[in-house]
């Protein structure tokens, strides 16, 4: 053997040797996400990512939503750190990439498809066309209901229904001696728990959070009967406890036969009909969210999406995450291992052109009907100042939002009536909207 190769030997050996070590270091990507079905999902189908990125680790913080919420907005604004991924709405990415808070993904591989992106979805998370978050599943709000409690109460749901046909229904549908509640709704406090829903039924009987002048309009009449039909309903034809309900309490309570309708989120739609955790998955129909003739349905407009803060350390693994969790190829990996319907909704166009989803899933178009009427810019009968359907998509709505949610969750729980929840939410929005300059004095 010649001295150069001995040479080239030892310099392969130790390329070798630094590529082997190279290979051995690892990234870890902690992600922040809310406990729902679709992200638990997603956790144990991780491997795959892993095992095709074997540099890479996933690091879960699961959390419930309005933990998640307060956990994430502290951390990204305090430049925290504590995450490389986070699952955020369409309330704060506009506003946060605005902030320069969050990387932009308009560099993602053109194999990701973003023109595939369902239009509202992919508005709601761009500024000045810079995507800021990808989706993980989209959705708006519609009806779920019992067909057999309605067909033995001799009641019929149109697919467009109003909100007398809605409380016809819950009263024909009611037998608490039997354990079933005509209708459940959220009741829970939050800006994305009973906010979102009452904003859209208030949107629906002509209501507004502010008119154009950014004046709080909670003393209003339309107010005044969106909160007040609210609470006949849910006092009348409700479960017990009504105002610890969230989203999740809801789905058990429907899932296990106890709710003849539940309007809200139209995500819930593959677990409601899933035989292996609903019992009344044969039985389920849909309709549009319900309207009280002033042209505005109470449906909303959400994403819950995955974004990357600025303050992560590995952005460039933390893309390759985020490319793979909302790809057409983990919509195809859900497919194989859990069923066409379980693959989450509401984010591409290709998804609802698939005849094999639109088969297996019965809420598939009323699905997209329900995303494509909502309109953020023009969410209610009357001029706003402000975009966004279940929100205000401004800073202070969040906290705003939350603390009006209280005052409806007191008023559902008997400890205040709804004139007295309607004068506190008119003078927390009026106080909160003249200190951040909305209102000049």
């Amino acid at each position: 053997m010649t001295m150069l190769t001995r040479a080239l030997l030892g310099a392969t050996a130790l390329c070798a040797c630094g590529f082997a070590a190279a290979a051995q270091e690892t990234t870890t990507l902690t992600i922040a996400t809310v406990n729902n079905g679709d992200m638990i999902r997603m956790q144990g189908l991780a491997d795959a990512f892993t095992e095709a990125n074997p540099n890479i680790e996933l690091e879960w913080v699961t959390l419930e939503e309005n933990v998640l919420r307060q956990n994430v907005t502290t951390d990204i604004a305090t430049n925290g750190g504590q995450y490389d991924v986070i699952t955020i709405g369409t309330y704060e990415v506009p506003i946060w990439g605005r902030q320069n808070w969050l990387v932009p993904l308009n560099d993602l591989p053109a194999e990701y498809d973003v023109d595939d992106l369902l239009p509202p979805i992919r508005a709601g998370l761009s500024v000045d066309d810079t995507l800021y978050a990808v989706p993980f599943y989209g959705e708006s709000s519609f009806v779920m209901y019992r067909k057999d409690l309605a067909e033995a109460a001799g009641v019929t749901i149109p697919e467009q229904p109003t909100w007398d046909e809605i409380k016809a229904a819950a009263a024909a549908m009611n037998d608490p001696d039997a354990g079933i509640h005509g209708i459940c709704l959220r009741g829970k406090a939050g800006w994305g728990e009973n906010m979102a829903f009452l904003t859209t039924m208030a949107n629906s009987y002509g209501a507004r959070w502010f008119d154009e002048n950014w004046q709080p309009q909670f003393d209003s009449p339309e107010w005044k009967a969106a909160i007040t039909d609210y609470l006949d309903l849910m006092n009348n034809y409700g479960p017990p406890g009504a105002s610890s309900n969230g989203f999740n309490e809801n789905l058990t309570l429907f899932q296990q036969g106890k709710c003849g309708m539940w309007i809200d989120a139209t995500v819930a739609g593959s677990f409601v009909t899933d035989p292996n955790n609903s019992t009344v998955a044969d039985q389920v129909g849909f309709a549009l969210a319900p309207d009280a003739g002033q042209g505005k349905r109470a449906n909303w407009l959400w994403a819950w999406s995955l974004a990357i803060p600025s303050s992560s350390d590995a952005p460039e693994e933390a893309k390759q995450f985020l490319a793979w969790a909302t790809s057409k190829d983990y919509a195809n990996l859900v497919a194989e291992t859990e069923g066409w319907a379980n693959v989450p909704p509401g984010t591409r166009t290709s998804l609802y052109e698939n005849p094999d989803y639109v088969a297996a899933a019965p809420f598939a178009q009323m699905t997209i009907d329900s995303i494509n009427a909502a309109d953020p810019n023009q969410p209610t009968r009357d001029p706003v100042p402000y975009t966004g359907v279940q929100f205000v998509a401004i800073p202070e709505f969040q906290g705003l939002g939350t603390t009006v949610g209280q005052e409806f969750s007191a008023a559902l729980a008997g400890q205040k009536t709804a004139d007295e929840a309607l004068a506190a939410a008119q003078e927390l929005a009026l106080q909160e909207m003249t200190s951040a300059g909305y209102i000049q004095q």
